[in-house]
């Protein structure tokens, strides 16, 4: 069976879906493994790295016309009018963002297997859990990200010069994102403070040495798969209420809250942003093309408020970080397609738990148990205008950037009114 890696085609994509150390384990398990030139450029693992491992170096054309392909995220009009019939695609396509993308991997005839679907709470699908190896990295350079953009210190410095106090961190959500975000700004020497509508977290956020926010206006919000129920209206009301006075003392914010196929909850609102003081850094991780947690934000862009505020619309940390996140993401990737393979080929066992919960399309059908029926309600139904408004909380640390990137996170800057910086 051939395996072909293709070069990601999404703007300011870095990453790729193999990295040489991945090849040679396919390799050994019998697999013939294609690259198309230049596919792991970007994350700086050169074509002769994988020629070494075994590896045959091929173009688009040739890597198309293999039987499994590769990718990190989603094929784009080019790359789905090549495909055909029995071939079978790996990603992660967010297919529950825009149910009208699993139509047409459908009606291609291919086998559509989508990473961020995994069912995250079986013990066996951890090391094919690409949302959370993702999502570690984002959290690591969020706050890297905000420590950077900050105007001033990090940690408690005594000097001759004078004592400079630390930056105040406040972290909205506390899955892997934003868990790895808070390790982070304590190791730069922040104080740190999370909050979450999951209290069970509370036990996490001290183990790391920062402070558990607890509001008294939201209840318990834990919900299925790890994420956080969604929360009503009036509990949305009341925890934007309650966050927006301890926003006001912080001096940097991270946002990582998300929900799957939904719009992201906003968390932190413009009245919000104006109570922050002049030199303040908000870090939005949810942002993406259907909104983001943070009024305002744009995804790859920073944005400085009238008063001073600089918000990062950081949806696609991961691909700022390339070699790492590709070596992550293979492991992923190549643990769940080994785990399909019986005897060299790819077998689809539905019944399998697992399998069940990232096979997208089959036989010319959408078989998702999540997206079946919207494919069945037809096209018009099936774009990402179907995403509801947030109600979920900052629980929701799985990523954003789980889809394609749509542009570097440390893209232009604009203020709030429209004018250029």
């Amino acid at each position: 069976m051939k395996v072909a890696v293709i070069k990601e085609a999404a703007p300011g994509e870095r990453r790729v879906a193999l990295v040489p150390e991945a090849v040679a384990k396919l390799r050994a398990a019998g697999l013939e493994v294609l690259v198309e030139s230049g596919a792991g450029d970007r994350a700086w693992f050169a074509d002769g790295a994988y020629a070494e491992v075994g590896a045959s170096i091929v173009s688009g054309g040739e890597a198309a016309e293999a039987d499994v392909i590769l990718m990190v995220g989603r094929p784009d009009e080019q790359a789905t009018s090549r495909l055909r019939p029995g071939q079978a695609v790996f990603g992660m396509l967010a297919p529950l963002a825009d149910p009208a993308l699993a139509t047409r991997l459908a009606a291609t005839g291919v086998t559509a297997i989508s990473l961020d679907l995994i069912p995250r709470t079986l013990p066996r699908a951890q090391a094919m859990d690409a949302l959370s190896s993702q999502a570690n990295i984002a959290g690591y350079k969020a706050a890297v990200l905000a420590a950077a953009t900050f105007g001033r210190f990090f940690p408690l410095l005594i000097t001759a010069a004078g004592t400079a106090r630390p930056a105040r961190v406040l972290v909205l959500g506390t899955g892997v994102a934003g868990l790895q975000a808070i390790g982070t700004a304590r190791r730069l020497g922040a104080v740190v403070t999370a909050y979450d509508v999951r209290p069970e977290t509370k036990t996490e956020v001290e183990s790391l040495g920062a402070s558990f926010l607890e509001l008294a206006a939201v209840g318990p919000a834990a919900g299925d798969g790890g994420y956080a129920r969604a929360l009503t209206e009036d509990e949305r009301q009341a925890q934007q209420d309650e966050l927006a006075a301890h926003i006001a003392r912080h001096d940097v914010v991270i946002t990582t809250a998300q929900v799957p196929g939904r719009r992201p909850p906003v968390l932190v609102t413009a009245d919000a942003l104006k109570s922050m003081a002049a030199g303040s850094v908000v870090v939005d991780m949810g942002a993406s093309e259907l909104g983001g947690n943070v009024e305002g934000s744009r995804p790859g862009e920073t944005v400085i408020t009238e008063n001073g505020i600089t918000v990062l619309g950081a949806g696609s940390l991961p691909s700022t970080m390339p070699a790492a996140a590709s070596a992550m993401y293979a492991r992923n990737i190549s643990a769940l397609l080994l785990h399909m393979v019986q005897d060299g080929a790819l077998a689809i066992d539905l019944s399998d738990e697992l399998q069940a919960g990232v096979v997208v399309t089959m036989d010319g059908q959408v078989v998702h148990a999540a997206l079946a029926d919207t494919a069945k309600a037809g096209p018009a139904q099936a774009g990402p205008a179907q995403a509801g408004p947030a109600q979920a909380g900052p629980a929701q640390a799985g990523p954003a950037q789980a889809g394609p990137a749509q542009a570097d996170s440390a893209g232009g800057t604009a203020r709030v009114d429209g004018t250029a910086d």
